[in-house]
């Protein structure tokens, strides 16, 4: 039998604290190493038996016990990260962080709405001194963008949504960018790409890398471009499957962990065909029926 157990510790303190990144380069690279020590840990799970441990190690003072005295600690995140509220995505595990490491914000579809975007300038107002790094992580199967992919593919869906006002909010953010990848995924793979067996599968994936990249990017340019500490934002998608971070990018053939926002992601479409024939993209729609 296989064990596995991931513990949160914290020692005396006494014992020298995690350092915190200081700047966005060693943010990213903090990130995308817990990423991977996670996906590592799940993957041993593939053959034998014993006890597979994780231990993350916390700062008293982030649980704000400093030398016996109880106190509330002090913020002091080195990443606010846009997630998707769906349950299967922890994302402080994800990473493999602790307490007072993130600062998190978590709606459907990991979309950058009014309230959203007022969360991140907060963190950026108040919390400038240690953030580093915007995330803006996605996960595979997404069901909001499944569900635009659906209205995309049968618009008639859309009358039944009339009185759902807080719903159709979310999915009309989505539209627009299901779309765009409908139609970049037709130029590169040519008009019938959409009688391919699993084309919808391929759309809602290529959707949701792009949302992630465009709420990046729109991050950059909105909050981001007036930090003087010069923080980053950058983006991912968690593919549950696999336990991993997975992110096409404009600049690399690389895809394993988190990648910057482009620097234009919009007028020439280049960045959504990088997503459409990345490899697990075109696998799905080479694949048979």
């Amino acid at each position: 039998m296989k064990i596995v157990e991931i513990t949160y510790r914290y020692d005396d303190i006494k014992v020298a604290a995690r350092p915190r990144p200081v700047d966005a380069t060693q943010a990213r690279e903090r990130l995308d190493a817990g990423s991977r020590a996670v996906a590592e840990l799940f993957a041993g799970l593939k053959g034998g038996s014993g006890t597979a441990q994780r231990i993350i190690r916390v700062d008293p003072r982030d649980l704000g016990l400093e030398s016996g005295r109880q106190a509330a600690p002090r913020q002091r995140p080195f990443a606010a990260v846009l997630g998707c509220s769906d349950a299967r995505v922890p994302i402080e595990l994800i990473f493999n962080e602790g307490p007072n490491d993130m600062f998190v914000v978590r709606v459907a579809g990991n979309g950058l709405g009014a309230e959203v975007l007022g969360s991140l300038k907060y963190a950026i107002d108040h919390l400038g001194e240690s953030l580093k790094i915007f995330v803006v992580l996605g996960h595979s199967g997404c069901g909001a963008v499944s569900a635009a992919v659906d209205l995309f593919l049968d618009p008639q869906g859309y009358l039944a949504l009339a009185g759902k006002h807080s719903l159709r909010g979310i999915l009309d953010r989505l539209i627009l960018v299901v779309h765009t990848a409908a139609k970049r995924m037709t130029a590169v793979h040519g008009a019938d790409v959409s009688a391919r067996p699993r084309y919808r599968e391929a759309l809602i994936e290529t959707a949701i890398v792009a949302n992630a990249a465009l709420a990046a990017y729109t991050l950059q340019h909105e909050i981001g471009r007036d930090d003087p500490n010069g923080i980053r934002a950058a983006y991912g998608v968690y593919l549950l499957a696999e336990h991993e971070v997975w992110a096409p990018r404009l600049d690399s053939t690389a895809c394993a962990g988190l990648a910057y926002s482009p620097e234009n992601i919009g007028a020439s479409g280049a960045f959504f065909d990088v997503v459409v024939r990345s490899d697990r993209i075109a696998a799905m729609l080479e694949a048979a029926a």
